[in-house]
């Protein structure tokens, strides 16, 4: 059980998420993107998203400032947070601006959201899960789509539902968060996409 709890912490990562979002994003709109420009999106959104802030974890590591990938102290997750902010601030500015995709510019915008929450609750000494604010937020990212576009992927999305309940067991039975912190991860991840669709839904 401890393998798979540490393989699904793993897999479903808050920072494959943004990632996950946008590639989702291609696959179920009816739109037509070139696929050259997808690409080019895919390829900037792992960049900005995925490898900056791996180089960063080990540059932070290796300066003592964090001790582990799971940031189980409250007061790693500051540097990672502000970090992680700003890439993402640039991935809304520079990268998918509302004029290409509407929708990806508010998934993004609702992850920022979402981040500046983590970072408030920071300062309370509180920590949320951020591996259920990340698969609660694409889930109901892929949610508002499915309505969006009124295509039919309950598949997918039972996928995602039940990744949600696995990732939250895995998180609970590593004890890297109390019952109440993988509750509010939820809700964070929940409601700062759901109050995105008001803008593009």
């Amino acid at each position: 059980m401890q393998f798979f709890s540490k393989l699904i912490s793993f897999l479903f990562n808050p920072l494959f998420m943004p990632f996950g979002g946008t590639l989702a994003y291609f696959m179920v709109t009816p739109r037509f993107s070139p696929p050259d420009n997808q690409r080019a999106v895919l390829t900037a959104v792992f960049i900005v998203t995925v490898a900056i802030p791996i180089l960063f974890f080990f540059l932070l590591r290796n300066l003592g400032w964090i001790s582990s990938s799971g940031l189980q102290q409250i007061r790693e997750r500051k540097i990672p947070l502000y970090l992680y902010i700003i890439l993402t601030y640039i991935v809304i500015a520079r990268v998918i601006p509302t004029s290409y995709a509407e929708e990806l510019y508010f998934f993004f915008t609702g992850i920022l959201g979402a981040l500046l929450a983590c970072l408030f609750l920071v300062y309370f000494g509180y920590k949320a899960s951020m591996h259920m604010i990340g698969i609660s937020g694409l889930t109901t990212f892929v949610l508002g789509l499915s309505f969006h576009y009124e295509k039919n992927i309950i598949l997918a999305l039972s996928l995602l539902f039940l990744s949600m309940g696995a990732v939250a067991t895995a998180r609970l039975y590593q004890k890297a968060h109390q019952p109440h912190e993988v509750i509010t991860g939820i809700v964070l991840g929940f409601f700062t996409q759901l109050i995105t669709f008001n803008y593009w839904l």
